[in-house]
């Protein structure tokens, strides 16, 4: 079986790469989950993350925005004492303030879901990439997304992390041609 390259020979990463990377996602809780993901993961390895990410799930209350937005100073310094996450107190306060703004899209769009998808126009992207250098950090959708996200009050979504976001959320389908998962998300 062919898998895109960076799948590697982890387990973990294979198995993400296997069942999850690439494939749609419209449930706005995952959706909210990969936005702090991608955003702890700024200047880390995702394998990093993907083996932090039980602990994540436990630290951040099951990535249930409505909880994370009311996080206070004293919850905020529990998880800079976590050793199961990534300590960084800009990344930790973006989440509390990402799910505060996480929480204005849903109620203004009725769903995150709804108004993030917009961004490829409610479709999947399908550029066909073939190498891992075809791949672009960033594309004018990601582009536009980072300075929506921003404006919202969104912060740690530069146009790289909404690019990886995308990716990961199905938006844009870049496994690799010769991938079987390629295929499968046509």
């Amino acid at each position: 079986m062919t898998r895109c390259s960076w799948a590697g020979g982890n387990a973990l990463m294979i198995d993400y790469h296997d069942r999850e990377w690439g494939a749609p996602v419209h449930d706005d809780r995952a959706l909210f989950e990969f936005l702090i993901l991608e955003g702890a993961q700024a200047g880390l390895s995702w394998s990093t993350i993907l083996n932090k990410r039980a602990a994540y799930r436990v630290a951040f209350d099951r990535f249930n925005p409505r909880k994370v937005a009311r996080y206070d100073e004293t919850k905020i310094a529990a998880l800079l004492e976590n050793p199961g996450i990534v300590r960084n107190r800009l990344k930790i306060r973006a989440a509390v303030r990402n799910a505060q703004a996480f929480l204005a899209v849903q109620k203004e769009f009725g769903s995150f879901d709804r108004y993030i998808w917009n961004f490829t126009g409610g479709v999947p992207l399908q550029p066909r990439r073939r190498r891992p250098q075809d791949v672009p950090a960033r594309t004018s959708e990601s582009d536009a997304m980072s300075k929506d996200l921003a404006k919202r009050g969104f912060t740690f979504v530069g146009s790289t992390i909404c690019y990886a976001f995308m990716q990961a959320t199905g938006m844009v389908n870049d496994h690799f041609v010769g991938c079987f998962r390629h295929k499968e998300l046509l």
